[in-house]
């Protein structure tokens, strides 16, 4: 059976990753009491419902007491030797409050409106998850994604059936607008020719042949590829080694238009062509 516990910061996309779930297949409970986790993966498991067999459930900070209760129900998965694997949501503070201020809902924390700010709230939320968001297989970070690419992410991590595999996504970006939390690996590729100060190809992206043609046509830009894809090749069957379910590669040049969106879309060709679990996301490519 596969069994997803999916939790995270409130309005960092929980109920869309869940709907993404739902839609591939998965069974989805929102909202259980941590109590009753064990019990509810005891009558999954033992179900002959062959939908019951990939399971997502949702527990987070509306349950009182929740990280307490929380711990207790995941050592008694451990202690039956009950198989299971975390999806952490994150987002950036800003961007949640934002979102709350759109839909004009409470934050889980704010029962009052005068005891907490949604800011505050946050940042307290984030403080009692922090090591739930440390100790979890797959983070996703949904500050700059679209419900979309939110979905295409989840299809990447649970879609295909080797739920084993080292799931991969390849990001490109602009560190003027900062660097991705979730990156496990990060390049920095300022240091290559930039294509912006060339005037037919400044509003042209990395995905564009003549930009991504320009990118790589230099020598220094060859050397430091060979480099960063040796380190991956390298790096890859040791993560899975150790039993990492997800790794995300950042490339990062000054607006996340050109070169790391070039280079990035290099390294994910690279990974498909050595049948590897992998999706790209160009965080940035849409920015003015």
């Amino acid at each position: 059976m596969e069994f997803v516990i999916v939790s995270g910061i409130s309005g960092a996309g929980k109920t869309s990753a869940i709907h993404a779930m739902e839609d591939i297949g998965f069974y989805c409970v929102d909202n259980i009491p941590p109590a009753l986790l064990s019990t509810f993966y005891e009558l999954c498991d033992t179900s002959a419902d062959e939908r019951m067999k990939r399971v997502a459930v949702v527990l987070d900070i509306r349950v009182s007491n929740f990280y307490e209760e929380f711990s207790k129900a995941v050592e008694k998965l451990k202690k039956d030797n009950y198989r299971y694997k975390t999806l952490f949501l994150d987002a950036a503070t800003d961007v949640i409050v934002r979102r709350y201020r759109a839909t004009r809902r409470k934050h889980p924390l704010c029962p009052d409106a005068s005891i907490y700010t949604v800011n505050d709230a946050v940042e307290l939320e984030r403080g009692l998850l922090a090591r739930l968001k440390q100790s979890a297989d797959f983070l996703i970070d949904t500050s700059f994604l679209s419900s979309a690419q939110l979905k295409e992410r989840i299809c990447t991590l649970f879609l295909k059936d080797d739920t084993s595999a080292l799931a991969v996504t390849c990001v490109s970006f602009g560190f003027k607008y900062g660097v991705p939390t979730e990156a496990d690996i990060m390049f920095d590729v300022r240091c290559l020719p930039n294509p912006f100060y060339i005037e037919e190809l400044k509003y042209k992206t990395g995905l564009d042949a003549p930009v991504s043609e320009y990118v790589l046509k230099w020598e220094q830009t060859q050397g430091l590829l060979k480099r960063m894809l040796d380190f991956i090749d390298y790096t890859l069957p040791l993560y899975s080694e150790e039993g990492k379910a997800q790794l995300v590669i950042a490339i990062g040049c000054t607006g996340g238009k050109h070169r790391s969106v070039a280079l990035t879309q290099v390294l994910y060709d690279h990974l498909i062509e050595n049948k590897h679990k992998v999706s790209v996301h160009h965080r940035d490519l849409g920015k003015v």
